[in-house]
């Protein structure tokens, strides 16, 4: 098993690599006319999207509403099996199909100061 700390090392180096050429790869966009060219249609074209999408999003009031109540309950749902896992109560979740689930917990880590 590899040391956490060298792990950690080389994702960092290779993010680091990774933005390098994120970098040069955005400069040479930057400097293709046709580029530009494309991406001034582009936004002209999601402009006019967004506004049809607005004016006809205003006949579906309810959708913003059912969005938040599910976020409200992903949110809850979370909640409520973190503290069943730690309370050491299992998790039994099926839906309508019949399929079970299971939670899935992550790790990340953030630089602290």
């Amino acid at each position: 098993m590899r040391d956490i700390q060298s792990v950690f090392d080389r994702s960092q180096d290779l993010k680091r690599k990774q933005r390098e050429l994120k970098r040069a790869y955005r400069d040479s966009l930057d400097q293709s006319l046709q580029y530009q060219q494309v991406v001034e249609k582009l936004d002209e074209l999601k402009e006019k999207k967004k506004s049809i999408e607005a004016t006809i999003k205003k006949d579906f009031p309810q959708l913003d509403k059912l969005k938040n109540d599910i976020a409200s309950d992903a949110e809850m749902l979370s909640d409520l099996a973190l503290n069943s896992l730690i309370k050491g109560q299992p998790i039994d979740i099926t839906d309508e199909y019949k399929n079970k689930y299971e939670p899935v917990l992550s790790v990340r880590f953030r630089k602290i100061g």
